[in-house]
């Protein structure tokens, strides 16, 4: 009797602690979001594990069929392994709550986890259909490539606790170190060594130094980064540590990841210029780097954005405030508004390169720079005009830089006392120094006696010079004008100028002031003497 009596209390007693253990709740212990998230954490603890319990927490018209165990259970691990903050006291004790679209819903982590909410059935608050139905799938991206198996696995190192932390989370820190210690080596090995010297074997160890490394530096902590993303909720370390230490990874991942694309800006800028600089145009050389500085501010742009982001910052109402700011600073720079597009009219129409000599209303000189907001213009007495895009946008543009021919126009102005058959020698002269020079327009040019002036004979002299730039113009006039006076010379052709000539009979002993007459054969032979034949081939 005395064992049957013993027997009878330990089997009572354990039954009473099993009921206990998984006692049912009272009717009131889902009335309100707060209780539900309540007993959801409350049965999820380490040291108080009830996923029976907790599991009441789930909608039971949904997981019929299913694992409610361990749905309950993954949906604390994710939470845990996002390292999400749940504040009890925050939480509504309202059994009427609404959220702000008028619905009984309530988010746990609305920005974080927005499939994760309560909702009110019958009366109480359970966790959503599609939380039970997402629950799995969030799971696998709080825990990829099977990394949930390991918090099966790591426990069996020891589960004794150290100032808050079992042994195998500390052997788990340790392995964690190793980890991203090795493969800190084996990235510096591959780019510091085989990259590098791979590249200064081929001759371009400054290429390598000044454009690979810089973007090996940020890309190796990017990777490191993502191992310690993925591996730490496997951890399970104390959720407020966690909440704020995955915080910190989610931020230095854009963060390397911008500084990695700033870095390739730069490389890409190095190639397009390369490329620019075997155009024969100038003006690409000139949207490179404005290209550049574009990509730069746009990659620290995205990657501000996405720092943010990462932070759990709501990015949407920053963007609506700076679109409404961006309205009201539009509006209060119209001018600078209008000088960016002026730009864009200029780089894209191209009405001319850097190098060219423009005329632009009361601007005249060569363009040195084109910039977001204004063309620096050099003139020729060696000043710097900044114009604005957007008026030299507006302005009609004389462009002498694409000029395919220089017009060259003159008068030549000989005496009046000039033979007409010497006219008609020197202007064939003329014809001739055009055809022969090298650097005339053959099929236009306009050389006639046209003109009796006041004082002079006028000749028109009226050619085109095939030249690129105003100095070799320059060259070449003077080459042509050089040969005219010598051929005036060689006829014995008097320049005119404006002056009162007073011809007086010949003074005794004198020789007389009026041109020597010459015969038509004796001029055309000095002529043939000024233009030696060419050697025949």
């Amino acid at each position: 009797m005395r064992y049957f009596l013993i027997l009878f209390i330990f089997f009572t007693h354990s039954v009473i602690s099993q009921n206990e253990d998984t006692e049912p709740l009272s009717p009131n212990s889902l009335e309100s979001p707060k209780s539900t998230v309540n007993i959801f954490l409350k049965n999820l603890q380490e040291d108080d594990f009830h996923p029976e319990v907790a599991a009441k927490t789930l909608n039971p018209k949904f997981v019929k069929g299913k694992d409610s165990e361990q749905i309950i259970t993954q949906l604390k691990q994710i939470l845990d392994g996002a390292g999400v903050l749940i504040d009890i006291d925050e939480i509504p004790d309202n059994p009427n709550y609404a959220d702000s679209t008028d619905q009984k819903r309530y988010y746990l982590s609305e920005f974080e986890f927005p499939e994760i909410y309560l909702e009110r059935s019958n009366g109480k608050w359970y966790f959503s259909k599609k939380t039970i139905n997402t629950t799995p799938e969030l799971h696998q991206q709080v825990y990829p490539f099977g990394t949930d198996k390991l918090m099966n696995i790591l426990p069996k190192m020891g589960t004794q606790k150290i100032l808050g932390l079992h042994a195998w989370q500390y052997f788990s820190i340790l392995i964690l170190i190793i980890i991203c210690v090795l493969i800190h080596k084996i990235l510096s090995w591959f780019f510091d060594w085989l990259i590098y010297q791979l590249l200064k074997n081929k001759g371009y160890g400054n290429i390598a130094h000044e454009y690979i490394m810089p973007v090996a530096r940020p890309f190796s902590l990017l990777i490191i980064v993502g191992i310690l993303v993925i591996l730490v909720p496997v951890l399970q370390l104390p959720i407020t540590f966690n909440h704020y230490f995955i915080l910190l990874l989610r931020a230095l991942m854009p963060l390397f990841g911008t500084m990695m694309a700033y870095k390739l800006v730069d490389i890409l800028g190095e190639y397009l210029m390369k490329k620019a600089a075997q155009t024969e145009t100038t003006m690409d050389d000139q949207i490179v780097p404005i290209l550049k500085r574009v990509l730069k501010i746009f990659v620290i742009i995205i990657g501000f954005l996405y720092i943010l982001n990462n932070l759990r910052f709501d990015i949407t109402a920053l963007l609506a405030g700076i679109s409404i700011g961006g309205l009201a600073f539009a509006l209060a720079a119209q001018d600078t508004i209008k000088n960016f597009f002026g730009s864009l009219m200029i780089l894209f129409d191209k009405p001319f390169q850097i190098g060219d000599w423009v005329t632009a209303g009361d601007i005249d000189g060569t363009v040195e720079e084109v910039g977001f907001r204004s063309t620096r213009v050099r003139t020729f007495r060696n000043s710097l005009i900044t114009v604005p895009n957007g008026k030299l946008a507006d302005m009609a543009v004389d462009n002498h830089g694409l000029r395919k021919y220089r017009r060259f126009y003159t008068t030549i102005t000989i005496t009046y006392d000039t033979p007409t058959h010497i006219i008609e020698s020197f202007t064939d002269g003329l014809k001739k120094i055009v055809e022969e020079h090298p650097k005339t327009w053959k099929d236009f040019y306009h050389i006639y006696f046209n003109n009796m002036s006041a004082y002079s004979l006028d000749i028109m002299f009226y050619v085109f010079l095939d030249v690129p730039t105003w100095g070799e113009e320059l060259k070449y006039k003077e080459e042509i004008l050089l040969s005219i006076m010598k051929l005036a010379k060689q006829l014995g052709v008097n320049f005119a100028f404006p002056t009162q000539t007073l011809h007086m009979e010949n003074f005794p002993g004198q020789p007389s002031l009026s041109p020597e007459y010459q015969e038509k054969h004796q001029v055309s032979e000095k002529l043939k003497n000024f233009f030696p034949p060419s050697n025949p081939k």
